[in-house]
């Protein structure tokens, strides 16, 4: 049944609305009988009575859901109890979204209205199809995308953020939660009954906020990254017994690259990420000079792409883990990573993709202020703190100017203040001439900040700054500071592993080590390969990393072959 031949007076409200969004017929295509015919092999029929769900918000989803008689009813609901439509699926549609590529909780609710018969296509199945059925899985795989999209633009489903919209906690659960594509909602309990009647329920203390409501209606109050993604059903137990052929820490630009070639032709890839998906690049505002894109492309588009390109190919990722150390005694023939909670992954070869973490840079009391103030990256959670505001900006590479073009958008004035006399030895031209037309962008060379001043609850409040040429100190009322001055390689979870790092920590590849042959791309410690800006002499380009993602897979391939061969 095609929903467009329906009598207008017949479809439901929240229905018509939708079916006035861009791209509907993008986002629930309708299969023909031949299309359900060839995806048939990929499932099983399972039948529904009327009220039966087949899946629920916050347990993990079966799969993907081809109607094939009757109606499904699809509802997002948040931890209050309140229920919104997202659709109505019949005979001839799909139920899923992009996280059944790996089985992820599900975000919405889908209840049989009547008696219902499917076709259930596993993930592991449904990975299949897409790969098999290049035109059809092409139309499928965009569907996925946009229904996710949609729930994170509706803004009701997911976990509800209780608390106040600028309180540091706050913007730390935003940002983890938006940079790994997951939807929320905020509520400030000074505008919201509901969030007030929360509130006043769990009397929490200053330091106990923001509450967050998960879907089944638990209360969490102001939990770390893994104890939300627990509770979310982001993380998942793992398989204690399974061995990898490749484990990536790391699932920055190099990482994800690496896993969607590796895991396209056929090696199993675990990808482990303390944070999210994307690393420093996935916090870019917008990337102009990468191949392909001339009309730019946000760090986090470019990242999610690859993202759901490795889960499409059946790599599995793991995000927040932390790795504590690598064990390189390969006792048992194979590489272990211990993760944050205890759990050890097991691995035939590693690929180092950590990238490096923002600079600090020896400021008195820097740290009171890092979250309330003090800013190391520039998202659009981070941009609406700063609206109609005068900030200061420090650094002077294409990070920094991609941030001070974003935010010049949001704040009435920035301050881009750099060490030396010009841009042009590290920034890129195409940003230099942007910078210089964007009017309320203001270049101070020759200066660094050498104070910070503020209420450690409330945040920075000033800044000063001082001329290194004439030595004199200005201070200016600033409630945010935004530093991009460089950063440190995150290794320090090889130490004692045997692989070796350059002075400033970066990963030494390429070296030769008791005269065997050594790759391009793989460390002291072979089976062990580096990619991206942890690397040392790396471009520190996202182009690059890309690329080395690429080149390492040929290289893993002849180390595992070789691994497998039975010795003579």
């Amino acid at each position: 049944m095609d929903l467009k031949t329906l009598d207008p007076n017949s479809i439901p409200e929240h229905k018509k609305a939708a079916m006035l969004t861009p791209r509907y017929d993008q986002t629930f295509p309708a299969l023909t009988s031949a299309e359900i015919e060839r995806m048939r092999r990929f499932g099983d029929v399972v039948h529904y009575k009327d009220g039966d769900m087949l899946f629920e918000t916050g347990k993990p989803g079966p799969g993907m859901f081809v109607v094939l008689s009757g109606h499904v009813c699809v509802t997002q609901r948040d931890g209050f109890g309140h229920v919104s439509p997202v659709a109505d699926q019949c005979a001839g549609q799909f139920l899923a979204e992009i996280g059944q590529l790996s089985g992820r909780m599900a975000l919405v609710d889908g209840r049989a209205e009547g008696d219902v018969e499917t076709l259930l296509i596993p993930p592991e199945r449904l990975r299949a199809l897409l790969v098999a059925e290049a035109d059809l899985g092409e139309r499928i795989m965009r569907a996925l995308i946009l229904r996710r999209v949609n729930l994170l633009q509706g803004g009701v489903g997911g976990p509800a953020l209780i608390g106040s919209p600028v309180a540091s906690d706050m913007v730390r659960l935003q940002g983890f939660l938006t940079r790994n594509g997951y939807p929320y909602h905020l509520l400030d309990p000074q505008a919201d009954k509901d969030a007030a009647d929360v509130v006043a329920r769990y009397a929490p203390s200053p330091q106990e906020l923001p509450l967050v409501v998960v879907p089944d209606g638990a209360v969490l109050k102001n939990p770390s990254l893994s104890e939300l993604a627990h509770a979310m059903g982001m993380l998942r137990p793992m398989d204690k017994d399974k061995v990898y052929d490749v484990a990536i820490v790391g699932s920055g630009p190099a990482g994800l690259s690496t896993a969607v070639y590796g895991a396209s032709e056929g090696l199993s890839i675990a990808v482990c990420d303390s944070r999210a998906f994307g690393g420093q690049a996935g916090a870019s505002a917008r990337i102009e000079n990468y191949l392909g894109f001339p009309t730019g492309i946000s760090g986090h588009a470019l990242t999610a792409r690859a993202f759901n390109q490795a889960q499409k190919f059946g790599a599995e990722v793991m995000i927040p883990v932390t790795v504590g150390q690598l064990d390189c005694a390969r006792t048992d023939g194979l590489f272990g990573l211990a993760l944050d909670d205890g759990e050890v992954l097991k691995a035939r070869a590693i690929v180092i993709a950590s990238g490096a973490r923002y600079r600090r840079p020896d400021i008195d009391r820097l740290s009171d202020f890092e979250g309330r103030g003090v800013w190391y990256w520039a998202s659009p959670i981070e941009g609406r703190l700063c609206k109609e505001q005068e900030i200061i900006l420090v650094g002077g590479g294409n990070s920094a100017g991609q941030a001070a073009v974003f935010l010049a958008s949001q704040a009435a004035k920035v301050r881009m203040v750099i060490r030396g006399g010009g841009l042009a030895a590290s920034m890129s031209r195409y940003l230099i001439d942007r910078i210089e037309s964007t009017a309320n962008i203001e270049l101070v060379f020759n200066t660094e900040v050498v104070a910070l001043d503020g209420d450690t609850e409330a945040g920075l409040s000033r800044v000063t700054l001082r001329s290194r040429l004439s030595g004199e100190d200005e201070t200016s009322e600033i409630r945010n500071l935004f530093l991009f001055v460089g950063a440190d390689p995150a290794t320090d979870w090889l130490a004692d592993c045997g692989v070796t790092l350059d002075r400033g920590g970066f990963v030494i590849t390429g070296m030769p080590t008791d005269g065997r042959a050594v790759q391009a791309l793989e460390t002291t410690v072979p089976g062990v390969y580096a990619v991206g800006d942890v690397r040392s002499g790396s471009v520190k380009r996202v182009g690059g990393a890309i690329g080395e993602g690429a080149q390492v897979v040929a290289a893993l391939h002849g180390f595992l072959g070789d691994s497998a061969r039975p010795t003579l």
